[in-house]
């Protein structure tokens, strides 16, 4: 790959890398992942730099992956030899190609792509960006296959030229971004092995997931500084199960999770108030009752989850606020059910029964700690459960989990148990406040105007990543306290599920995404554009890089 890279610009070795990546079917949760690592590896040792300096390129294989995923890492040493490192990552993985439909067969070769819509009009914007050009089609153009081409074509450059680095750079590619991130979780231990023997000081890491309009015409190219954390709240909620007949006397878990998704789902009110960013509602993925085939008896339950954003506040916050619009949800629904029942006897004038639609909610840790107190051993249920339904997806594994626990009670009485279950990310980001955040700041800044000014590029900050990214498990804000409140509703953690917290805290890496510029990730039309990918973000990230590196080395010689 070298030889052929070697006779290329810069800007036509980030384009040619990129169709080579998107060719390969990196799908999240295939053998695809093990392949492109591969690839990439196999890229990295064909550079002179890693020819003269072969354990430089290495492998770290994810602890027991059935599929033998790996991350891959590369180091680089500045001329002036010393601590100071940035760290350029990005996931290889990519989403399914179910969404291209009949186009499945070309889903991952840019050129065919380009011409089938310059030709379809499937909407003006796509036709208009297939025909200038300028723009490459396929999955995983933009998410984010140009993302590691960028930083495969910076670590070439570096390789050459080491007497710029005051400093090193540590280039790793991780999978399972897209899903569970036990790529870049891994990576925490192998980050934290070379920090200390080869005595490492990380400076920052730059992360190039995708940027995008934020809305139509917007052309700015927006540097975040930070990473949106997430949550996955569950709703396990359990009803009083009827014949058809006798319905009015039941409680519909359907009803309740029908109530509790109005009253969550893309409500703007439950985001936070941030200013300047782009903050995002929680937004239901997946609802659903117990009953595997038809019959004439209501459901017993239903499980219901959301994808939960969370920027400054912490996962107890989330708790409390979910409770109170549970408990909220219950009281509607039982003051419904209660007047539809009087209306009922009215009409038929049929006896009265002593009937109660009363829900009881409960977080998951206050519902241990209530089996505890009746000297019931839940943890031994967990364990069992979880062995139990090794089987089944992760989410699945963890309803299952409270549902044995819901048959532990004697009364079995309909309540709805409020928990989280993975993935979890943490949120990361620059302070102001923060002597260290402004000093990354302003060779950030000083990088960013000296490249605006060169390019005419329209830059702007922002404080947080508004997707997903695995930069947010590079450091940590939360308190012990705040974690703990987390772990304590996660059903069996340690089992499920672990993130290692004290390492993420040992690390305490600030995250800062510059991004390829495109459109439409994770949809069929998915494209970067080129001008700005492929020819102004290398150079802005070799700046940043060197101006990072400059500065930190002054610090730490007037120190």
């Amino acid at each position: 790959m070298y030889i052929q890279l070697s006779q290329l610009s810069m800007e036509e070795q980030v384009e040619c890398l990129t169709k080579a990546l998107v060719k390969i079917k990196s799908i999240n949760g295939t053998s695809g992942e093990v392949k492109i690592a591969d690839f990439i590896k196999n890229t990295l040792q064909s550079f002179p730099y890693f020819k003269e300096n072969p354990l430089h390129v290495w492998e770290q294989k994810i602890n027991g992956d059935t599929l033998g995923r790996k991350n891959v890492f590369a180091f680089i040493q500045g001329s002036k030899k010393n601590a100071q490192t940035m760290i350029y990552h990005a996931h290889l993985d990519t989403v399914g190609i179910e969404d291209f439909g009949p186009l499945k067969d070309i889903a991952l070769d840019p050129e065919e792509l380009q011409r089938y819509f310059s030709m379809h009009n499937i909407n003006e914007d796509v036709q208009r960006d297939a025909r200038s050009g300028e723009w490459m089609f396929g999955r995983g153009a933009v998410d984010m296959q140009s993302g590691i081409a960028v930083h495969l074509a910076n670590v070439l450059h570096f390789t050459k030229h080491p007497n710029k680095l005051e400093g090193n750079v540590l280039f790793m590619v991780n999978p399972d971004e897209e899903s569970q991130h036990a790529g870049i979780i891994s990576a925490v231990s192998e980050l934290n092995r070379l920090k200390k023997e080869k005595n490492l000081s990380y400076v920052a890491a730059i992360n190039t997931d995708f940027i995008t309009p934020l809305y139509e015409g917007d052309s700015t190219r927006y540097i975040y500084t930070g990473a949106a954390g997430k949550l996955l709240p569950c709703f396990y909620i359990y009803g009083r199960e009827v014949h058809v007949g006798d319905t009015l006397a039941g409680i519909d878990p359907n009803l309740i999770a029908s109530e509790i998704t109005g009253s969550i789902h893309n409500n703007i009110n439950l985001a936070e108030n941030i200013e300047g960013e782009l903050v995002l509602p929680p937004s239901c993925l997946y609802q659903r009752d117990n009953k595997e085939a038809y019959n004439v008896q209501t459901a017993v339950s239903s499980h219901l989850y959301f994808n939960y954003f969370i920027y400054e506040r912490t996962a107890k916050e989330v708790m409390s606020q979910l409770i109170g619009l549970s408990i909220e949800a219950c009281e509607k629904v039982e003051k419904k059910l209660s007047d539809y029942y009087e209306l009922f006897v009215q009409r038929t004038n049929l006896p009265k029964r002593n009937l109660s639609w009363k829900v009881d909610v409960v977080s998951l840790e206050d519902y241990l700690e209530e089996l505890d107190q009746k000297g019931i051993n839940a943890q031994a249920c967990i364990e069992r459960a979880f062995e139990q339904y090794a089987h089944l997806e992760l989410r699945t594994r963890c309803f299952k989990v409270i549902e044995e626990l819901q048959k532990l009670d004697p009364h079995q009485s309909p309540r709805v148990i409020v928990f989280f279950a993975p993935p979890y990310l943490p949120h990361n980001h620059l302070k102001k406040d923060e002597s260290r955040d402004q000093q990354l700041l302003y060779p950030l800044q000083a990088a960013v105007e000296k490249v605006g000014k060169q390019t005419g590029e329209t830059f702007q900050f922002k404080k947080f990543f508004p997707y997903l990214a695995d930069g947010s498990f590079l450091s940590l804000h939360e308190t012990d306290e705040e974690i703990d409140a987390f772990t304590r509703n996660f059903p069996g953690w340690g089992i499920a599920g672990a993130i290692p917290f004290r390492e993420i805290r040992e690390l305490n890496i600030p995250s800062i995404n510059i991004g390829v510029y495109g459109k439409d990730g994770h949809k069929w039309t998915e494209r970067v554009y080129k001008p700005y990918s492929f020819g102004v973000l290398p150079k802005l990230i070799q700046e940043t890089t060197v101006q990072m590196l400059k500065s930190r080395h002054a610090c730490t010689n007037h120190i």
